[in-house]
């Protein structure tokens, strides 16, 4: 007989261990089962089965359409699948179900002899069509037969609570699963279709070329070679966002749960109430079935992976053209890369309903005249925080009980850029063997079910491709700093050691200009530990990269005179090259707001050995400047300081920006005396302080080096009024987004020191007897955080300040009534050029 995972009603992990289901239900013990609804769509019909006569619990009522327990060391979404086999003969795979929310249900029944306290995983199937009643194969110990019913007239009978179903309080709690339903079946489409529009028109799309007339024809091959493999990093990043959605109870289900992973506190719903008990199951009196069931499940979806985030977009384009509606969903995704809008704190704009319709004949038994089931790929409502780098379930206590128990270079790995965690319970629904090696690895069945990949085994398909691409591209290239960078990429992509060609990247001079591979951290929203991939191709402006030295050249000189203690300060900040570009290609993780510049690689070893190198993108600059800041300036500050504002401004703050990633605190001593980094110090908090800290000290550096005179001084008042403007245009990012999180701290702490002047017009100005001061304040306030390692004091920063606060709210509002907007969309005629 299986164990089940017991838990506190708090879900503290602390407090885990297995007991017999019996003692499980004569105790009251809390556990966790699934719940999983299969709902048509073409009839807006729920499937139920009636209990079997023998259940000890609510026998020959009809209940959901497959329910069961969670046995110890399962997962979730696998007991899931089980329950759907073993109960009904329906064999389905991971993305056809929807997580969509977890409940909790407390009832005693039975005179008190069946206690029931469950943390249930509710999971919606979507089908397009009911399926044929003659296909199911029913357990006949579990249920006796099954029916469709209109999800609103079944919500009628549990409302009257009808003693043929089991009991639901659909008014409260369990209500979600028939209100998401009808939201998703009862949406206005002419209203949908100008809520698109409207998202849409925060984009203005931009052709950014470059001129290509000082490339040899060689050049222009290897640059075709280039975009070719760019667009692979396309193809891995949908990926990294999300495969398929699952969650597992083999992990601790820790009180962090509900904020640090996929499903927020709103999505738990605690409460007693009526509710379905008994989810027993043959497997439990018959082991052996467990395992077949698993097999058969196994062999059913051996070698195929099934990733929901690129069916979605093959099967928004090739729906594209279907309506005005299709068109507006395709337009937005290709912006978003995801069913997110990165605009609006990641809500989705998507649902399952919009998802790709998969065709599977062998789902259960064939059925004369019936072509097989159809089903919608399933994605989550939420955008989950660790992307697709985590099990969805995994919170960060387990992830460090796990990463305690290893071996220092495991650790390494564990929290390195370059490895995805998974689970060995997830990697096969067959476990006969308790010792097989898991995705190519050499882990083994340990106690901790976590393990981690490479990227060189878990994207290898693409970056096989794309290795042979850049190799191809090394042998044409005419620079040897090229040549070299290409060929070490394409060995990296295939080894996972990222060291050397990301030394050849700082040292690149080439009129080609390439960055390609895994670098960005902000799509890990638990830790920040995981890089995402992308490519940016561009043309080198030589005359505006060789005016741009000075920057570089006095990083040690900005290093010792930071306004924080000098104990923190290092003494060996290297010169940091600046390469300036007129980009004419980028892919991977490029969605939503582009980036008008960038400092890497984000290695702390290469940092602290050889410092960074920064990348700034021209054009891109350009048309941001054009189309977005000058409208803000235009509208939001006030007469007198609006003619302040201008490009020569705002993109030496950017190169401020991107050199200011290069000094301050990167390795540093904890007061305990060990070595540490302050990216693993900080953790999820990290990305948003560190571009806080690159605006705020790249501003202070600004000041610091026209008061050398090494900068012109006419440069002070417009630098500040830029950077003004420049706040309100990376707020509306959105504050989920790092960027716009650094710039509302930045926004509300100038704000509260007066150094930003709200006026009754409703514009803004800077007032310059202040501003430097506040300036250095918050320089130095982050600076001393992240010295210290201290994420107590990161949190509450952050937490004060990072809010959309009445004054912000002011100028978002007046700019979205006039349309500026919030950034570009980038188009590069130069690739059709080249492709051809």
């Amino acid at each position: 007989m299986p164990l089940i995972t017991l838990l506190k009603r708090n879900c503290d992990s602390s407090f885990i261990f297995w007991k017999c289901r019996g003692e499980v239900h004569r105790d009251g013990d809390y556990h966790r089962a699934v719940h999983v609804w299969i709902y048509s769509e073409s009839t807006q019909e729920l499937l139920l089965q009636r209990r079997a006569d023998c259940k000890d619990s609510w026998p020959g009522q009809w209940d959901i359409s497959s329910a069961g327990h969670i046995s110890a060391g399962d997962s979730s979404l696998v007991s899931a699948q089980r329950e759907l086999q073993e109960e009904l003969g329906i064999s389905l795979p991971k993305d056809a179900f929807e997580l969509i929310f977890i409940y909790l249900q407390e009832c005693v029944i039975n005179d008190g002899k069946f206690i029931n306290n469950e943390f249930n995983d509710v999971y919606l199937v979507t089908t397009v069509d009911p399926i044929p009643l003659e296909a199911f194969t029913l357990q006949e110990t579990e249920v006796s037969a099954v029916k469709y019913i209109l999800f609103e007239e079944y919500r009628s009978l549990l409302v009257k609570e009808d003693p043929d179903y089991v009991p639901y309080e659909v008014d409260e709690q369990y209500g979600q699963l028939f209100e998401i339903i009808r939201r998703r079946y009862t949406e206005n489409t002419v209203a949908r279709s100008l809520s698109l529009q409207k998202q849409l028109c925060r984009y203005a799309s931009v052709s950014l070329d470059a001129e290509l007339t000082g490339l040899s024809n060689t050049d222009r091959k290897t640059l075709g070679l280039l975009i070719k493999a760019a667009k692979l990093m396309d193809e891995i990043f949908y990926l990294q966002l999300l495969k398929c959605f699952s969650s597992s109870s083999s992990g601790l289900f820790g009180n962090e749960h509900a904020q640090s992973f996929c499903l927020p506190s709103l999505f738990f719903s605690f409460g007693g109430g009526k509710a379905k008990g008994d989810q027993g199951k043959q497997s439990e009196k018959n082991p052996k079935l467990g395992n077949k069931t698993c097999n058969l499940l196994n062999r059913k979806f051996k070698g195929k992976v099934w990733y929901s985030n690129p069916a979605l977009r093959d099967w928004l384009k090739e729906h594209a053209s279907a309506s005005e509606l299709d068109k507006l969903k395709w337009m937005y995704y290709s912006i978003n890369k995801s069913p997110w809008s990165c605009l609006d704190e990641n809500e989705a704009f998507l649902t399952t309903t919009d998802s790709a319709i998969k065709l599977l004949p062998e789902a259960t038994k064939p059925v004369s005249g019936w072509k097989g089931l159809e089903y919608k790929a399933a994605f989550p409502m939420l955008k989950p925080p660790g992307a697709n780098f985590y099990p969805p379930d995994m919170d960060k206590r387990e992830f460090k009980l796990w990463n305690d128990s290893l071996t220092e270079k495991e650790q390494i790995d564990a929290m390195g850029f370059f490895t995805v965690i998974k689970r060995h319970s997830e990697f096969s629904l067959d476990s006969s063997s308790p010792n097989h090696a898991v995705h190519g690895t050499n882990h083994l069945m340990t106690a901790h079910d976590l393990y981690s990949v490479p990227y060189s085994k878990e994207y290898n398909s693409f970056l096989r491709k794309a290795a042979e691409l850049l190799h191809e591209a090394g042998d044409l290239a005419g620079s040897p700093s090229l040549k070299r960078l290409l060929h070490s990429k394409a060995d990296a992509f295939l080894s996972n050691d990222y060291y050397e060609s990301d030394i050849a990247w700082m040292e690149l001079d080439s009129k080609l200009d390439v960055t390609i591979g895994p670098y960005e951290t902000y799509e890990d929203a638990i830790f920040g530990y995981k890089a995402t991939f992308e490519a940016f191709i561009g043309i080198r402006d030589d005359k505006a990269t060789a005016q741009l030295k000075l920057f570089g050249d006095n990083l040690q000189f900005l290093e010792q005179n930071l306004p924080m203690d000098s104990a923190y300060k290092s003494k060996n900040v290297n010169a940091a090259p600046i390469r300036v570009i007129r980009l004419l290609y980028n892919a991977g993780d490029v969605k939503g707001p582009q980036t008008v510049a960038f400092n890497l690689p984000n290695d702390e070893r290469i940092v602290k050995d050889r410092g960074t190198s920064m990348v700034m993108l021209k054009n891109v600059s350009e048309a941001k400047f054009k189309h977005i800041l000058q409208p803000i300036a235009d509208v939001c500050i006030s007469k007198e300081q609006k003619g302040l504002v201008d490009f020569e401004s705002f993109f030496t703050h950017t190169i401020c920006h991107e050199c200011c990633h290069g000094i301050g605190p990167h390795t540093i001593t904890l007061p305990d005396g060990q070595k540490s980094t302050v990216r693993k110090e900080l953790q999820e908090l990290h990305s948003a302080l560190e571009e806080a800290k690159a605006d705020i000290v790249g501003l202070w550096a600004l000041k610091f080096l026209i008061n050398q005179d090494l900068l012109p001084r006419s440069l002070v008042k417009s630098m500040y009024v830029s950077f003004l403007a420049g706040c309100f245009r990376s707020v509306r990012f959105g504050l989920e987004e790092a960027h716009g999180k650094g710039q509302a701290l930045q926004f509300n702490w100038m704000y509260e020191k007066e150094a930003f002047i709200l006026h009754p017009d409703e514009t803004f100005s800077v007032d310059f007897a202040k501003v430097e001061e506040a300036v250095e304040s918050l320089s130095r306030e982050i600076l001393t955080i992240q010295a210290k390692g201290d994420k107590e004091a990161a949190d509450l920063l952050l937490q004060k300040y990072c809010k959309m606060t009445r004054p912000l709210k002011h100028a978002l509002e007046k700019l979205e009534s006039v349309q500026v907007p919030v950034d570009i969309y980038p188009i590069f005629p130069t690739v059709n050029e080249i492709a051809e």
